[in-house]
């Protein structure tokens, strides 16, 4: 198709107003009557199957389709507007909401007609919008061919794979760069959308072409109108406010007007100070001696978040209404940390749930392990906080899943850097499976003592005596010899008594058969077969009685007080029969030694010897 000079000119920008709408004038007033003809179609396509897509089975059904769509949607918009400026109401009416809500379906449909891939997700709805208008736009100001020399057959017809054969895989407006191009034809698909490239460029291309004139009735910029004023599609009433104020408010800086970034700024320094100001006051304030009640504080910080980051996008988007790239911007950074509160709060969440299972009465929980079940809860709580960070990553365009997909030798690696915290992880699953301590037990390992307070996903926390704390690594600990005292069924009473030497055999033998009848009365003396009382030897200063037994409880306390008990009744025993306990003692006897008797003779070599000394004192053991 030869393309007219005025035209050419045109899309250069080398040409004026007046030349530019002469020479489209017969173009579009014809495209215009062709789009006027279809719009009765779209209406029953829309009456008839209300969820239909727009047909993009040839670059003429998309580029008619786009045409469609969108004038009937500026029909319906403009409209609304007029009619509710005219009006005077605060607020729209029920009526006007539908149909607005119309517009809106409208212009989604023909955000469908465009190859959106590249736009993270988070923005790709409002920045779709604006593609659809700034296209309308230019479009507007442009030549354009008569519909029939479009490749391909009308909007509605929903061609197929086999009809569309002989159809291009790309089609360009005569003119411009505007690419029409196929995509999903390895799938088999026939589906003719604009170009992620030619998307790309419509931003640039509407500043080139929004001076010149549009070939509309009206004139009007709509997307102008769409960027530069508040709400969504239809300026509030309040907007009236910023008209009565001073001219620079209004004024365009980066594609928004002024007020608009006043109007960010705002709202972005209210939206960081609300969650500052709540952890400053929960610092102030006293801490909850419930522990569901500190949990449940815990949560109100992601719940603030996620909360403030809604209202921020509410107002940013539909209130301000900001557009271009700071809404990008604002829907990105928005959307990762409203998903990064949302698993902040899931693992909290989860975390509040085990603490309610583990200490709730109304939860049989005597089979259960407090610590394991805790644990347990908060590794399910991490893997949903991991998961919906990726998904909310995703949301933003980063391919979480991918990139762990192709980590290869590089998950080597992190593996092997994360050695210690899964060794120390399934240390602590050993600790559990072999169920060598539970929280609440009292244990003894290389010379430290104390009570289990918590076993973690990493180490191991432990009550000393003194009261301070132990931390223990998993895995070092499931290596160690691990002396439970909690475990034990019974506890050992054994005692060396010692009697004084004074004590009669006949009393002695006594006292061992009123401590033995004594003790096997006692209803806490777990084992009568291994029962001893027996005399077991002579000791440096008593007699020695051993004392062995086996006292039925479990607990400690009441093992000290059973202890108290056998011992004071043991001494009264022991006084009854008229002895006493004897003590560490010695007495000292001293003795004169006379010396050898002298020796009459010599011993043969003609020599006498004579000795005498004092006598030597010997100490002996008293008894």
């Amino acid at each position: 198709m030869t393309v007219p000079a005025a035209a050419q000119s045109a899309v250069g920008g080398l040409v004026q107003p007046s030349v530019l709408r002469g020479g489209m004038a017969d173009r579009s007033k014809q495209v215009e009557e062709d789009i006027r003809s279809r719009v009765p179609d779209l209406q029953r396509l829309f009456r008839e199957y209300p969820i239909a897509p727009p047909d993009t089975s040839s670059p003429r059904a998309s580029l008619e389709s786009f045409l469609v769509l969108l004038f009937e949607a500026n029909r319906i918009w403009r409209g609304v507007r007029d009619e509710y400026q005219d009006s005077g109401n605060v607020f729209l009416s029920a009526d006007q909401e539908r149909r607005l809500d119309v517009v809106r379906l409208l212009i989604a449909k023909a955000r469908q007609v465009f190859d959106l891939d590249d736009i993270p997700q988070t923005a790709r709805d409002g920045a779709g919008t604006e593609i659809v208008l700034q296209f309308q736009e230019i479009l507007d100001r442009i030549y354009m061919p008569d519909l029939d020399s479009v490749p391909g057959q009308e909007a509605g017809a929903f061609i197929h794979a086999r009809e569309a054969a002989d159809l291009p895989d790309r089609w360009t407006i005569p003119g411009t760069s505007i690419v029409f191009a196929r995509v999903g034809k390895d799938r088999g698909e026939v589906r003719y959308l604009v170009s992620k490239e030619t998307v790309s460029r419509i931003p640039d291309d509407y500043e080139a072409v929004k001076l010149f004139p549009s070939r509309s009735d009206t004139g009007e910029d709509l997307y102008a109108y769409y960027i530069y004023t508040p709400g969504n599609l239809v300026a509030p009433r309040w907007y009236d406010l910023v008209l009565a104020g001073p001219d620079w408010l209004r004024k365009e800086f980066k594609n928004q007007a002024v007020w608009q970034w006043i109007s960010l700024g705002l709202l972005s320094v209210l939206a960081f100070c609300l969650p500052i100001g709540l952890q400053r006051w929960n610092r102030w304030r006293a801490v909850p001696l419930s522990d569901v009640r500190r949990r449940l504080r815990r949560m109100q910080q992601p719940i603030l978040l996620f909360s403030t980051i809604l209202a921020f996008r509410y107002l940013a988007d539909h209130q301000v209404n900001i557009t271009g790239v700071p809404m990008i911007v604002v829907g990105t950074v928005s959307e990762a940390i409203m998903w990064a509160g949302i698993a902040w709060l899931a693992y909290q969440a989860v975390d509040f749930l085990a603490s309610w299972v583990t200490k709730n009465p109304a939860v049989p929980t005597g089979s259960l392990d407090s610590s394991l079940l805790l644990s347990a809860f908060r590794l399910a709580g991490l893997a949903l906080a991991v998961v919906l960070l990726g998904y909310g990553a995703t949301r933003i365009g980063i391919p979480v899943y991918g990139v762990i997909a192709g980590l290869g030798v590089g998950g080597l690696a992190v593996a092997l850097a994360a050695q210690p915290t899964l060794e120390n992880l399934i240390g602590g699953v050993i600790l559990y499976a072999d169920r060598m301590v539970r929280v609440g037990e009292y244990c003894e390992f290389d010379g430290l003592s104390g009570t289990v307070e918590a076993i973690g996903i990493r180490s191991t926390r432990i009550r000393a005596l003194d009261r301070t704390i132990i931390t223990v690594s998993n895995s070092d600990l499931a290596k160690r010899k691990i002396v439970n005292f909690s475990r034990r069924d019974r506890f050992l009473l054994r005692h060396m008594i010692g009697l004084r030497y004074e004590t009669d055999p006949g009393a002695l033998l006594a006292i061992i058969t009123a401590v033995r009848e004594y003790l096997v009365a006692h209803p806490k003396v777990a084992d009568q077969v291994a029962l001893r009382v027996s005399f077991v030897g002579y000791g440096d200063y008593s007699l020695d009685l051993e004392l062995f037994t086996y006292i039925a409880t479990a607990d400690r306390t009441e093992f000290l007080a059973v202890q108290e008990q056998i011992l004071l009744e043991i001494g009264r025993i022991v006084r009854a029969h008229g002895s006493d306990f004897a003590f560490p003692s010695s007495i000292t006897y001293l003795g004169r030694d006379d010396g050898l008797p002298e020796a009459e003779e010599g011993d043969g070599n003609g020599e006498t010897a004579a000795t005498s000394g004092p006598a030597a004192a010997r100490p002996a053991p008293a008894t």
